[in-house]
């Protein structure tokens, strides 16, 4: 890839994520003292769902799409660097590494910006509302997956996209029917996770994947 070609896509992709961030930030300071229209109306909606057979089926499906995930695959890629810089493959070792990195970091997004909005939930329920913690967590998981691939597995990409936002998507319903986030909790969960991910995907230069990426493990 011709380095002005690349130089223009790593713009790209960190301005993308720029204005993801800002529309998190917006969002954020629009609903943190007053939830909007469709907030309202899910959550009526849903009224007492969360005591019944919904509730049940979603509490069950929140453990598993959840916190969970993102340990998970981080451990799994601290195996990958450690397995792969051992058999001299520090190409692929450092591609591990930087996931793993941006996984933490977009991960963090709701630890960090949690006490910044200061929002609450839809009921009595600990810690705060916006963004979602369990979308982050399965968002950042799906992101951090999708760039392994690219990397390592290019022909497993457009499974692990379509993989990443079933599993986001079924997270948000959980969260939602449960009634402990508002339905733009989830919705900020996504943007801060990808305004973070491309933002420090392209500080780690594994935006714009390139053509000379190293071969799988």
């Amino acid at each position: 890839m011709p380095a002005g070609l690349r130089r223009a896509l790593r713009v790209r992709w960190g301005l993308f994520g720029g204005v993801l961030l800002l529309a998190f930030t917006v969002l954020g300071l629009a609903v943190r003292d007053r939830p909007w229209g469709l907030d309202l109306a899910l959550v009526w909606a849903l009224h007492g769902e969360w005591l019944d057979a919904p509730g049940l089926v979603a509490g069950v499906l929140s453990n598993v799409f959840g916190p969970v995930l993102p340990v998970a695959l981080g451990l799994g890629l601290v195996v990958g660097a450690v397995l792969t810089h051992r058999r001299g493959d520090r190409a692929t070792s450092g591609v591990f590494v930087r996931v793993a990195v941006v996984l933490v970091l977009c991960r963090l997004t709701s630890f960090v910006f949690k006490p910044l909005f200061e929002r609450d939930r839809p009921r009595e329920y600990p810690d705060l509302s916006y963004p979602s913690g369990h979308v982050v967590s399965v968002a950042s998981t799906g992101f951090a997956a999708v760039l392994l691939c690219a990397w390592l597995a290019p022909r497993l990409v457009r499974r692990m996209v379509v993989w990443a936002l079933a599993a986001t998507v079924v997270a948000a319903v959980c969260r939602v029917v449960l009634s402990v986030h508002w339905f733009t909790d989830t919705l900020g969960a996504v943007l801060a996770v990808g305004g973070v991910g491309l933002v420090s995907a392209v500080a780690l230069r594994l935006l714009p994947v390139l053509s000379d990426r190293p071969p799988a493990a």
